[in-house]
């Protein structure tokens, strides 16, 4: 549905966007994560038809963002980081007049179904000055939903809202999926978290990782992590664990104990192992007390971190 290849974007000397690649499925929800500065919104310009790329190319719904610039916008449905809205006037005629200028037929109705797919619709005759800014930016998104657009692109959509209104914006987007190719250009980590099935990672212009969250932690780690909170005396335990076939290492967290004998470990396996059931059948045979066991994976602010902080692309961070 979107194809990014080889894109670039210079404003004279200074490199804004260097040869970034990558895909996005037909409705997939995609993260586009990256510190402030990192070339995020210009990426989103460039696809959107705002600003023409220096090299490469990009194709929304097949079409050519460069060449088939008109086609491509009428596939998009755009949602700025500061929504264009006028304060003057209510919800439905704000729609309504967008839905004029998109050229989107049947208004009225394209209205009705972007105002309540955006749950907006109980405020239609609001006057959009007099809303909060979680509401303002539902009206924003329903703007983005008139025509029903295949493609979505969200550019820090969550900005400036209280909790309520970020958790409620989070489920509306994710509801989206499916339905519509999203992408969410963000640098707040918890926002693709909840939202998206897989995210590109670019710094200094440059995508320096594109993944699912849960394989970024195995390749960044190059190995799978088991985390296991265990009753018994710590020396022994991590030499039952350590006896497990495939095992690397056992690491004990903390000081290893708390006042109630338990104890935390942390297992490293071979990529590809799954030894969750021998680590159970070796803790209960050597007699202690299994408490929990589970996945440990790096949270998205370490991956974040580990990748934007080299600056090097994954495949060198995991050599």
């Amino acid at each position: 549905m979107i194809r990014v290849d080889h894109l670039t974007k210079n404003y004279g000397p200074r490199v804004a966007v260097a040869d970034v690649t990558f895909n996005v499925e037909k409705g997939e929800v995609l993260g586009f994560l990256g510190p402030n500065g990192a070339g995020k919104t210009t990426t989103m310009r460039i696809l959107t038809g705002y600003l023409p790329p220096s090299g490469g190319s990009a194709e929304v719904a097949g079409f050519d963002v460069a060449t088939q610039s008109l086609q491509a916008r009428a596939s998009i449905g755009y949602l700025p980081e500061t929504v264009p809205l006028y304060s003057d006037m209510s919800v439905r005629s704000y729609l309504d007049f967008m839905g004029k200028i998109k050229g989107v037929k049947d208004r009225r109705h394209e209205v009705d179904r972007a105002m309540e797919k955006s749950r907006i619709a109980h405020r239609a005759s609001d006057q959009i000055g007099k809303l909060s800014k979680g509401l303002r930016q539902r009206v924003g998104l329903a703007q983005a939903l008139l025509g029903d657009p295949p493609v979505l692109i969200l550019d820090e959509p969550t900005s400036g809202l209280d909790p309520k209104q970020i958790i409620e914006t989070r489920n509306l987007i994710k509801s989206l999926g499916g339905e519509h190719t999203v992408i969410l250009s963000t640098h707040i980590l918890p926002e693709v978290a909840a939202t998206c099935s897989r995210i590109v990672i670019i710094s200094n212009g440059r995508v320096v990782a594109e993944d699912t969250p849960e394989n970024l932690d195995r390749r960044l780690k190059g190995a799978e992590s088991i985390a296991l909170t265990i009753r018994g005396p710590r020396e022994q335990v991590t030499k039952a664990l350590k006896s497990v076939p495939r095992v690397l290492s056992v690491d004990v967290d903390g000081d290893g104990r708390s006042a109630n004998g338990l104890a935390s470990f942390t297992v490293q396996s071979e990529v590809g192992a799954d030894i969750r059931e021998a680590l159970a059948k070796a803790v209960v045979s050597g007699g202690f007390g299994l408490m929990e066991l589970r996945p440990a994976h790096l949270s998205l602010e370490e991956i974040f971190l580990q990748l934007t902080t080299t600056d090097a692309p994954l495949d060198e961070v995991a050599a």
